[in-house]
């Protein structure tokens, strides 16, 4: 399983995934679930997945291997004029590795798992964000649903439904997100650390912030530390239920 989370905010976007996969209890492993496309000055766009691996390395094989192939004039997602016109592009990525690999999956009796977070900017256009579902379709963050989340949510869902405002800055942002990580991470071993986080500042058009949480992270220490006991405190203070 996987967790990943992208924001849509006023000064720019976040983005983290966790990088654990495993096959079982006893077969653990660390895949990057970030994905950076970048030309500095024009765009940058970012892709996080969840789901089959072997899908979700097909579909990010298939726009690079697109994106190489500069004798043919067929648009890519790093030709295109909008980011909504970047998610159709790796929406059609995710049909084609369907139509080559779904047959065999379903003979084997696994289904077809891969979900997406997209976004970015390109050139003057807003940042962007969106969700790309299993059947290549996808939805756009926003004013009301400012953040996607993809893989095992629910944990870190709570807070950010709580906190999560237009208006926060991207640092008080990175850390709702790590505290939703916390979360989920207390309370499911498929998701494991390290913690890949980048924050796109609005109109930089390029990646300026971007890092690896580790498992040592004394940051994320304090965090969760910190979050734990602002809890309990906050636990205590409120009045007790009394029949």
């Amino acid at each position: 399983m996987t967790y990943c989370v992208g924001l849509r905010l006023d000064r720019g976007l976040v983005f983290a995934a966790d990088t654990r996969t495993n096959a079982g209890l006893d077969n653990i492993a660390t895949f990057k679930k970030l994905r950076v496309f970048e030309k500095k000055g024009d765009r940058v766009i970012v892709v996080l997945s969840a789901g089959n691996l072997a899908i979700t390395q097909a579909v990010i094989s298939l726009l690079e291997e697109k994106i190489r192939e500069q004798a043919n004039e067929r648009p890519t997602i790093m030709t295109v004029d909008t980011m909504f016109q970047v998610a159709r592009l790796v929406g059609e990525a995710v049909r084609e590795v369907r139509d080559i690999d779904g047959d065999a999956l379903t003979a084997s009796s696994e289904s077809f798992s891969v979900s997406m977070i997209l976004g970015g900017q390109i050139g003057n256009e807003r940042p962007r964000l969106f969700q790309i579902y299993s059947a290549g379709n996808f939805i756009e963050a926003s004013d009301d649903t400012p953040f996607f989340q993809i893989g095992e949510h629910k944990y870190g869902k709570p807070i950010l439904d709580r906190v999560t405002r237009a208006d926060m800055s991207l640092g008080d942002a990175a850390k709702l997100v790590l505290i939703s990580f916390d979360s989920t991470l207390r309370s499911n071993l498929s998701v494991g650390m390290p913690i890949d986080l980048l924050l796109y500042n609005t109109d930089t058009l390029e990646v300026l912030r971007q890092t690896r949480i580790e498992q040592d992270d004394p940051y994320f220490h304090r965090l969760s530390t910190g979050w734990s006991d602002a809890l309990r405190d906050a636990f205590s203070k409120m009045e007790p239920f009394d029949v």
